[in-house]
């Protein structure tokens, strides 16, 4: 596995990305000292002049993106790239190098040290590279000119057996002066602090909008299923033509009501830009009261306060917890009477739905269903609160809601 890293192209152009860095202070050399019989005084001046210029550059903000986005395509596995291990490598590249203008003067900084550390790593890989060429051909006799460090070049008649061995060494130079790159651009050139916190937010924001999605289809969904189940087996024991009537009108309406549901949260995961129907709020109740006597249950609701009023977000939550309660009355119930009360005050809403259980059908244990577990979670996150569970012989969901 040791030639591994020589059949990736990734190697190379690791290599590659690290000595175009030389440039710059190649075209330094030529205007001054000159690049004429250089020594190792002369190579020092070569590396020192333009880093003023490079700190100077990195003080734009666009550099930072324009290196990012070069370090991206040329440091980490693209499409040519095989096997898992590179797939991973180039899922973490897209997440650990930036590719943003420099929004700080940290990131300037950060910049500057890249730029600096690019510079002097590509004059260095370059020369030692060259060296290594070079003590290649001394070895093998070859006569050479103006070796690029005659400092550091052996003289004397070479053994040609040794001739690979320099080249052996560049190989490994290649590879590990490519991994040093990586590692360097991915601590320079990776995402600030800021940055950083606002790629967790967005991902909060998706998983949130998520769970709320989750949470639409099922109350709405599973509330319309239910009442059609319910419908339909109390129009077939009743019998009664007249009744069958008014309980297929009652699983159209349930169903289109569905369908509208349906229609708006698909909208809003294609994102298409098109306007989404508003989410029904408590001032709607009415319907999903009229939906449950339909099904045969007996609902006895009383509404207090200017429901009307409610903030939208309230009215909204109230009226998906409401539908859930309902739902769950029917669906572990069945039509028994269902005691239901809204009251909005001046501070908070609550809401609390009561019903008895059959004789003989246990209880739904508290905290859970994703039904009960979606209450709460509205609730919640509106600061307010949530119980559910037996009380006096009844099933009971309690909900208050703050107003402000």
């Amino acid at each position: 596995m040791l030639l591994r890293p020589l059949i990736r192209a990734v190697t190379y152009t690791r290599w590659l990305h690290l000595v175009i860095g030389a440039i710059v202070p190649f075209i330094a050399g030529l205007i001054y000292p000159g690049l004429n019989s250089p020594s190792f005084g002369d190579w020092l001046t070569v590396a020192a002049l333009p880093i003023p210029l490079m700190v100077a550059l990195a003080l734009v903000p666009s550099t930072r993106r324009a290196e990012g986005l070069q370090a991206r395509l040329m440091l980490f596995p693209g499409k040519h790239a095989r096997g898992r291990d590179e797939e991973a490598d180039a899922d973490e590249a897209a997440a650990g190098i930036s590719a943003t203008p420099s929004a700080s003067w940290t990131d300037r900084g950060r910049t500057a040290l890249w730029l600096v550390f690019r510079m002097e790593a590509g004059l260095v890989a370059w020369l030692v590279s060259v060296w290594l060429l070079q003590v290649t051909l001394v070895l093998l006799d070859t006569r050479i000119e103006e070796p690029v460090l005659p400092f550091l070049t052996p003289s004397g008649p070479g053994k040609v057996a040794l001739a690979p061995l320099p080249l052996l060494v560049l190989l490994a130079l290649v590879v590990m002066a490519g991994r040093l790159d990586k590692r360097v651009a991915r601590r320079l050139l990776g995402p600030s602090v800021k940055e950083r916190m606002t790629a967790l937010e967005e991902r909060t924001e998706r998983l949130l909008e998520r769970n709320r999605i989750a949470r639409e289809l099922h109350d709405s969904l599973g509330h319309a299923l239910t009442l059609a189940v319910v419908q339909a087996g109390a129009a077939r024991a009743a019998k009664d033509p007249e009744f069958t009537d008014r309980a297929l009108a009652a699983i159209e309406e349930t169903g289109r009501a569905a369908l509208e549901d349906l229609e708006r949260v698909l909208l809003l995961l294609r994102e298409t830009g098109r306007p989404r129907g508003a989410s029904p709020g408590l001032d709607e109740a009415a319907r999903l009261l009229e939906s449950a006597r339909s099904s045969g249950a007996q609902v006895d609701a009383e509404v207090t306060g200017p429901v009307e009023d409610l903030p939208g977000p309230v009215s909204r939550e109230a009226y998906r917890m409401l539908q859930e309660a309902l739902t769950n009355a029917l669906r572990h119930a069945g039509p028994v009477p269902v005691d239901v009360r809204v009251t909005a005050e001046r501070s908070r809403l609550r809401l609390r739905v009561t019903n008895p259980l059959p004789p003989g059908r246990p209880p739904v244990a508290p905290g859970t269903g994703s039904g009960l577990r979606g209450i709460r979670e509205r609730a919640a996150l509106l600061g307010g609160e949530a119980k559910t569970g037996m009380k006096d012989g009844t099933w009971r969901v309690d909900v208050t809601l703050p107003l402000r």
